[in-house]
Order: structure tokens, then C-alpha cells, then sequence
């Protein structure tokens, strides 16, 4: 390992010989790479040199000891000075204290008292160089894994999961460094739909996300990140009319991709806003952009401003109040209030559709309303209403009737799709811990805390669904789990009492009597008594 450098300064240069000459500098871990005979000289190595540790005398023509110690302390903090000094004054060594000279020794020095110091420096040297290297390895782990963290922070931030207390904190923390004054999000979907002949669809999506980085992130300031299969886009712009710039640039590339690529892409352009906290809203707008392809075509890019601004009519809702009381419903599980959603939903589609092609915008919103509940809930629409036809091309041609009775019995079959899967996870969720009881249940350690961590879920979910499953709460399993093992061990083994109530997770032997016996009716060896005279 490489030793730490020395420099040694003492008026008398026969010092400095004795003391390179008796200690066994290598040995101890030091190397004695310069000497000087007053403090200007040392100073002078020192800036030449760098050393770890300056061993100086105090009283020297020119510039002393302790002189010498307050300018390293000032312009190198981070050197060990050691002094010593045939002047056993108090003066002396209170001023030492006072700059937080490590060591403070008299001459002549004693070579083992030395040497011992030396010892204990560089155990104190490479502790500090270890830390230096540990902090070292976690800038350069935090600066390689840097891209991923913000990337996290602005999936965080488009799905509006970033309270206002931390929104600057994290910025700060990811050195996201994005002054606006306006900020736009663009969404790139590429069709799996449309792949060219021997490319798989993931393939594809790779190669548009790469020239997509090479192309138009260099064009814009912005930030690029991957979220839900799409390429997504956080720009910055300087002014609102940006945003037709922006649409026609990513208009070019979706042309761009198709031609040379052979892929279908589609570009959505969200509304601006004035800080990164709102780019939640403008994703949204981006999204449900990308989703009028179906009517306004692929291959292109779709302004949600622009789209607003040529059907004045239609009604701006944001994604949670669209279909708001029929998607309840369908999360309650109730056909009745399915029933009476619909027959809104009906009503309000004739009320504000004034042209025929608002009244079909409206039902391709309405499709793609189910369309992305049931993606958000982990359901695959296409499989509820069967993948022979379009539901788009079904329902367009639907009277009114039929569309009621299509709307109930679609959004019925998702809710008892919902139902099974949520028992279904429920039933999981129960069976995995009751698994986890039975092998673990010796453990005194063992609590609702550790088995959801271990399962991924909230206490308060956990406790609902196992006391919906089950008609207890999980403690209560847990307790009457532990005391039927108990009660097996004393009347199958001769283990006192406070042995078995260790081998069923209990510590404390008076608390295990107290639970046996509220759940038994007596004490553990009354019960053994009683057990083995029948």
C-alpha cells in the first residue's frame, strides 16, 4: 500500500538526521519525502510535496513552529502536524492545543515514543483514507445510477405522485437543473400492431426511442425517459408559441419513422404549464392526445390544444371526472348503479354532442375510458368483450338501445372481472401468510409489520382482506396458532413451561401463561395436569 508522506523541519539539521535514521519509517508506514530548517522552507515542501504529516520543531529563525502550524491549518486542513520542542513551556503547549496539534513531544525524542506515535496516526490515517475511499465509491455509484433516479422522478412527477413540500427537494437531490420558464409533455406511442417483417414489436419500440434521443432531445431542451412502453419527453420552452414548433417537429419524425423505419408512430403534444410540479396535467393532455389517433389518424403528431380548439363543443374533463359515477360502479360491484351510470352516460353523450363527428369522438372516448380503466387496474379489456371485432368500429354503429345494453353488460362483465381477481389476490394474500405463520410462528419477532413487508401490501389492506377471509384478525390467528402448538407440546412432551413458550415465540414465560390460559381457561401445567389424568 502506498505509504504516507513526511516532511521533517527542525533548525538543527543533526536532528533531522537522527530522527530519519532511527525510526523505521517504512515499517511503521511512512515515507520521509522532504526536510526543511525553518517554517518558510516547509512551507515551500509543502506545496510541492503534499505530505500527510509535518513533524516540526517550534522554535526556528524565520518563521516557528507554531506559525507554521496555524498556515497549514488555514491552507491545509487536512495535514497531521506533530511538534516537539526542547521547551517545556505551558505557553507553549496550551497554544498547541489551542490549533489541535495532534501530538506534542519533548526533545530529545524518544524513538519508541515516536514510533508509537506514528502507530497510532496511521490508524487514524487510514481510517480516514477508507472513508475517503467509501464516500469516493458512493459518488461515483450515485453519478452512474443518477439518470435512472431522475428518470424515477419524472415517472413520479407525470403521474402527480410528488407532494409540494419534497417537489424542490428532489430537484435539488437529482441536480435537476430545468429553469422553463414553460414546461411541455410530449408522448411517443409506437404501434405493436404495425411491426415490419422479421422485427419484434419491443425491437422497434427500442429503435424509435433511440432516434427519437438522437433527433429531437438534442433539437429541444429536454428531458427523455421511458414510462408505460412510450418514449416521454419533459421539454422546456421559452415562450408558449414553442408548442407549434414542438408539433411540427414531431410531426416530421413520425413521417420520418414511418418511411424509414416502416414504424407507426404517434406523437402527443400536452398543454403547457408554468412549473414542473403541474407537468402531471400536461402528460394527461399528452396521453389522451395520443389516444384520437383512432380519429384523427396515426403516423402523425396530435396537439390536445389544437383539438380543443377545432371541436369547440366538446366538453374538457379531466380523466378522473370523465365517466366518473360509472367507473364507481364498476369498483363497487353494484349492477344496479351500473344500470343507472350507463343510462347517464347515455343522456350526457346526446346532451353535448352536437355534430355527428363530436357524438363519435364521444364514443371513441367512452371505449377508450374502459379501454384505460381497465389497463390501470391490470385487466385486459380486449379479453372482456371478446378479440373478434373492433369495439370501436362495434359500438360506432350502435342505435341507442343497443348502446345502453352494450355499455351495462361491458362494464358488468369488468366489474365481476375486477371481483375475481380481487379475490383471487385476497385468497393469495391470506394463503402466503398463513404460510408464513405456520413456518415462522416460533419466531418472537414475527408481526403484522414484518408479514406485509414481506408481502408487498399496507397494514390497514392486509388486515381487512384476512379478516374478510378468514373471521379474525391476523394476530388473533397468530396467537391462537402459537397456543395450539403450545398446548400440543405439553401434552405430547415433558418441556416446562417456559421452554415450550420459547419454541412458540414468547420470551416472556409469565406473558405465555397469561395468553394460554385466556385462551384455554388455565394456566399450561393445570391444563397438562387435567389433559393427562384422562
Amino acid at each position: 500500500m502506498e505509504k504516507y508522506k513526511v516532511i521533517l523541519v527542525d533548525d538543527e539539521a543533526e536532528v533531522i538526521d537522527v530522527m530519519e535514521q532511527k525510526i523505521r519509517w517504512n515499517e511503521l508506514g511512512f515515507e520521509v519525502v522532504g526536510s526543511a530548517t525553518n517554517g518558510v522552507k516547509a512551507l515551500e515542501l509543502v506545496e510541492k510535496l503534499q505530505p500527510d504529516v509535518v513533524l516540526t520543531d517550534i522554535k526556528m529563525p524565520y518563521m516557528d513552529g507554531l506559525e507554521l502550524s496555524r498556515r497549514l491549518n488555514q491552507d491545509y486542513p487536512n495535514i497531521y502536524i506533530l511538534l516537539c520542542t526542547g521547551f517545556d513551556e505551558f505557553e507553549y503547549a496550551k497554544e498547541a492545543v489551542h490549533l489541535e496539534i495532534k501530538e506534542y513531544m519533548l526533545k530529545p525524542i524518544n524513538a519508541a515514543e515516536l514510533s508509537g506515535c506514528l502507530t497510532g496516526l496511521k490508524e487514524t490515517l487510514d481510517k480516514e483514507r477508507e472513508e475517503k475511499l467509501n464516500v469516493r465509491k458512493l459518488e461515483d455509484y450515485f453519478r452512474e445510477v443518477l439518470p435512472a433516479l431522475r428518470s424515477n422522478l419524472f415517472v413520479s412527477l407525470i403521474e402527480g405522485r410528488v407532494s409540494e413540500e419534497d417537489y424542490e427537494k428532489f430537484l435539488k437531490a437529482y441536480q435537476v437543473d430545468m429553469r422553463g420558464p414553460l414546461y411541455c409533455c410530449v408522448v411517443f406511442h409506437t404501434s405493436s400492431n404495425h411491426v415490419p417483417d422479421g422485427m419484434a414489436p419491443l425491437l422497434l419500440s427500442m429503435s424509435v426511442e433511440r432516434e427519437i434521443k438522437q433527433r429531437l432531445v438534442r433539437e429541444w431542451d429536454c428531458q427523455e425517459f421511458i414510462y408505460l412502453g412510450n418514449t416521454v419527453l419533459i421539454l422546456e420552452l421559452d415562450s408558449e408559441n414553442q408548442i407549434v414548433e414542438i408539433t411540427d417537429s414531431c410531426d416530421r419524425f413520425c413521417r420520418w419513422a414511418y418511411r424509414i423505419m416502416g414504424a407507426v408512430v404517434t406523437a402527443g403534444v400536452g398543454r403547457t404549464c408554468d412549473n414542473l410540479f403541474n407537468i402531471h396535467l400536461s402528460y394527461g393532455g399528452a396521453r389522451e392526445a395520443v389516444s384520437y389517433r383512432v380519429l384523427y389518424g396515426t403516423k402523425r403528431a396530435i396537439n390536445i390544444g389544437e383539438i380543443v380548439s377545432k371541436e369547440q363543443k366538446v366538453a374538457e374533463l379531466p380523466e378522473e371526472a370523465r365517466m366518473h359515477e360509472l367507473l364507481r360502479a364498476i369498483q363497487l360491484g353494484d349492477r344496479k348503479e351500473i344500470e343507472n351510470a350507463a343510462k347517464k352516460e347515455i343522456e350526457k353523450l346526446h346532451r353535448t354532442a352536437g355534430t355527428i363527428s363530436q357524438y363519435n369522438l364521444a364514443i371513441m372516448e367512452l371505449v377508450s375510458s374502459f379501454y384505460r380503466f381497465c389497463a390501470h387496474n391490470s385487466t385486459d379489456f380486449n379479453e372482456i368483450v371478446g378479440n373478434a371485432q373492433n369495439p370501436y368500429e362495434k359500438v360506432a354503429k350502435m342505435d341507442e338501445s343497443s348502446l345502453t345494453a352494450w355499455i351495462i353488460e361491458t362494464a358488468w362483465m369488468i366489474s365481476e372481472n375486477l371481483k375475481t381477481a380481487r379475490n383471487s389476490t385476497s385468497q393469495r394474500f391470506v394463503t402466503e401468510a398463513q404460510m408464513i405463520v405456520r413456518n415462522k410462528y416460533m419466531d418472537s419477532e414475527i408481526s403484522l409489520d414484518t408479514v406485509c413487508s414481506e408481502l408487498g401490501v399496507s397494514n390497514s389492506y392486509f388486515s381487512s382482506v384476512f379478516k374478510k377471509e378468514t373471521g379474525k384478525a391476523f394476530i388473533s390467528y397468530l396467537t391462537d396458532y402459537r397456543m395450539d402448538i403450545a398446548a400440543e407440546l405439553m401434552l405430547n412432551t415433558n418441556d416446562k413451561s417456559y421452554t415450550i413458550a420459547e419454541k412458540v415465540g414468547y420470551q416472556d414465560a409469565n406473558y405465555f401463561s397469561y395468553v394460554f390460559k385466556k385462551r384455554f381457561g388455565v394456566s399450561p401445567s393445570k391444563y397438562r395436569a387435567e389433559h393427562i389424568k384422562k
